[in-house]
């Protein structure tokens, strides 16, 4: 099941929503995102600020890409910076996709997986995990690639909008059963809020590895991610690249977060065990959450998702409506500050 709204595929508010009820951005508490709540690092803002945006930005990205490839063990060839994991995914989609062509993807997911393949002519298979635990599917998602043959198969690990991660030897068995026709696109978006680590060397060369510095960083107003790869399939991906899609202050911003490494990895302990707390008082208030390694996951709120985002976002919070996803009564939270969470849980009790 998919909606016809852009907005109402993703997280975060709508400006023209919040003027009609007469709600400022500022008073709205939004679970919606899955971002780091804790925003950017002070050096982070600081880089920003010294940015000239009368220049043009470094089209390629040089600085920021190789100092990606040195933090991931990876030469810069096999590094492409993007303007978010969405770009990414959808020049992954017009570099390997076309009329006729097969996309199989492993869900509840990212709808921009199934809107990418699709606007570029593809057909779209998935294969789904369900409630109440959405463990994946591994053996039936391996049969069907055999079966299959597809050119992509989209995997996000940790998921999003369940938060529930793959085993560890999972991706290499994937990888394998793909063989050399397929190529195993990774959506690692979330991964930093599930062990801490931000990076990782290349899987092997038939996998495509996508990361969200919009995320972790908390850089979701800048837009950037990159994808990690072969040199080959850098190189294709690379060719459908508009010019200058990643801006100034988002080189910066990107740059200054790896030498900010101390602070993201303290405020995301600090989410860890904000959400231990979160996801206990949803148990406890009747909502147990999916068996999330991060700090969102999903809860079924046994009636029409869409009313209880609506009479929530009444109260000034916001929550994600899993309609999209194919999970008409659920929606998906994320761990915000102590205060917060518990206001989310008032108003959740009372709601519902």
């Amino acid at each position: 099941m998919h909606c016809n709204g852009w907005g109402e595929e993703h997280g975060g508010p709508d400006p023209e929503e919040l003027r009609k009820l007469g709600i400022s951005p500022a008073e709205l508490l939004d679970f919606s995102v899955n971002s780091n709540p804790f925003g950017p690092a002070p050096g982070v803002r600081r880089a920003i600020q010294a940015v000239d945006p009368s220049l043009y930005p470094d089209w390629r990205s040089g600085r920021l890409r190789e100092a990606l490839a040195q933090a991931n063990q990876a030469a810069p060839g096999q590094v492409l910076v993007g303007n978010g994991a969405a770009e990414l995914i959808w020049l992954v989609a017009q570099a390997r996709l076309g009329p006729g062509r097969q996309a199989l993807v492993l869900g509840p997911a990212f709808g921009e997986y199934r809107r990418a393949a699709q606007a570029v002519g593809a057909r779209v298979e998935e294969v789904r995990a369900g409630p109440p635990d959405f463990r994946p599917p591994l053996v039936q998602l391996a049969g069907e690639i055999a079966r299959v043959r597809p050119e992509l198969v989209f995997v996000c690990n940790p998921n999003n909008p369940t938060g529930v991660s793959l085993p560890d030897d999972a991706l290499q068995d994937l990888a394998a059963t793909c063989g050399s026709d397929t190529i195993l696109v990774v959506d690692e978006a979330y991964r930093a809020f599930r062990d801490g680590q931000f990076f990782a060397p290349p899987l092997p060369p038939n996998c495509l590895v996508l990361r969200s510095m919009t995320k972790d960083f908390a850089l979701a107003g800048l837009r950037l991610g990159y994808a990690l790869g072969s040199p080959a399939l850098i190189a294709d991906l690379a060719r459908f690249q508009p010019a200058w899609s990643v801006n100034a202050l988002a080189q910066a911003a990107g740059l200054a977060a790896l030498d900010e490494l101390d602070y993201y990895r303290a405020t995301l302990e600090q989410l860890a065990r904000l959400k231990v707390d979160f996801f206990s008082g949803l148990t406890t208030a009747g909502f147990p959450p999916s068996p999330a390694e991060v700090h969102f996951g999903v809860i079924s709120v046994g009636r029409p998702a869409r009313e209880v985002r609506h009479r929530l976002f009444q109260r000034a919070i916001q929550v994600r409506d899993c309609t999209s996803f194919g999970l008409p009564d659920f929606i998906r939270l994320s761990t915000r500050r102590e205060a917060d969470n518990h206001k989310l849980l008032e108003a959740l009790q009372a709601v519902v």
